[in-house]
C-alpha cells in the first residue's frame, strides 16, 4: 500500500477540514455544522446530514451523486443526530485526483473512494462540534488481472476484481466491523462470478487483507489527531 498522508487544513467558513491521501490519490473534505438548515430540509427531532462529492473537474454528475448517497448512508450510523435537532451537518468531499485514463467512464476508483471516506472522517473529527459513536476507516483491495492474479492493497493499475472496504472502529464490538463495501469485478461482475468459482473466497480474503490495512489507517488517524493539525506521513506495509 502506498504511503498514507494526512493533513489538517484551515479552510475559512467551515468547522473542520482535512486532506487524506494514498500516495498521489488525494482528497480534501470539509464539514460545517451544526448550522441553520433550510426549512424544506428541516427535521423536527434530529439533524439533517447532507453530503456532496465533487470531481476534480466539471460539475457533479450521476456517479458523484450516487457516491455521495452511499457515503451519507455509510457515515450516518456513527452520528447521534438527536443531539442537534432542526440543524444541518454539511459534508463536502473534493477529489484532488484526475479520473483514471484507463477507465474514463469511472471517475472514482476504489482507492479514491477509500481516500474520500477517510478524509471525511478526519474532517468530522477535526470539527469536534457533534458527538460520534466511532471512527470509520476505509481501504481498497484489488485482484490483479495478469500474472498470478493475487490480491493487492490500494491497487493503482487495472484489476480483474476490486473494491473499497470500510470498517468501524470503537463501535463497541471486539473486532472491527465491516460496515460497507462496493467489491465487484471491473469487467462485468455477473460474468466473472459465473466463471470464477473462487469469487466468494476472493471476497473473504480481500476483506481480511483490508481489515489489517484499515487498522494501520486507524493508527495514522489517531496519531494525526494527537498532533492536532500537523501533517502525518506513514509507510504502511
Amino acid at each position: 500500500m502506498r504511503p498514507v498522508t494526512i493533513h489538517f487544513e484551515r479552510l475559512d467558513r467551515v468547522d473542520g477540514s482535512a486532506r487524506f491521501g494514498f500516495g498521489d490519490t488525494t482528497v480534501l473534505a470539509s464539514v460545517s455544522g451544526p448550522i441553520e438548515v433550510r426549512l424544506a430540509a428541516e427535521l423536527a427531532s434530529k439533524a439533517t446530514f447532507e453530503v456532496t462529492v465533487r470531481p476534480l473537474s466539471g460539475i457533479p454528475g450521476t456517479e458523484s451523486k450516487s457516491l455521495a448517497s452511499s457515503i451519507r448512508s455509510l457515515l450516518s450510523p456513527i452520528f447521534i443526530f438527536t443531539q442537534n435537532p432542526r440543524s444541518l451537518i454539511q459534508l463536502v468531499i473534493q477529489s484532488l485526483t484526475p479520473s483514471p485514463r484507463s477507465s474514463p467512464s469511472q471517475s472514482f476508483s476504489p482507492s479514491l473512494v477509500a481516500a474520500m471516506i477517510n478524509a471525511s472522517m478526519l474532517a468530522l473529527l477535526r470539527a469536534s462540534s457533534f458527538p460520534l459513536k466511532g471512527v470509520i476507516c476505509a481501504v481498497a483491495v484489488g485482484k490483479k488481472s495478469f500474472g498470478d492474479h493475487e490480491l493487492v492493497l490500494d491497487p493503482e493499475g487495472e484489476v480483474a476484481q476490486g473494491g473499497c472496504f470500510a470498517f468501524l472502529f470503537g463501535g463497541g464490538g471486539k473486532e472491527e466491523e465491516v460496515v460497507w463495501t462496493n467489491w465487484k469485478s471491473g469487467r462485468g461482475w455477473e460474468a466473472d462470478m459465473a466463471v470464477d468459482g473462487d469469487a466468494d473466497a476472493d471476497l473473504d480474503d480481500a476483506r481480511e487483507l483490508a481489515r489489517k490495512a484499515a487498522r494501520e489507517v486507524y493508527a495514522s488517524i489517531r496519531k494525526a489527531i494527537a498532533q492536532e493539525g500537523g501533517e502525518v506521513v506513514m509507510d504502511v506495509d
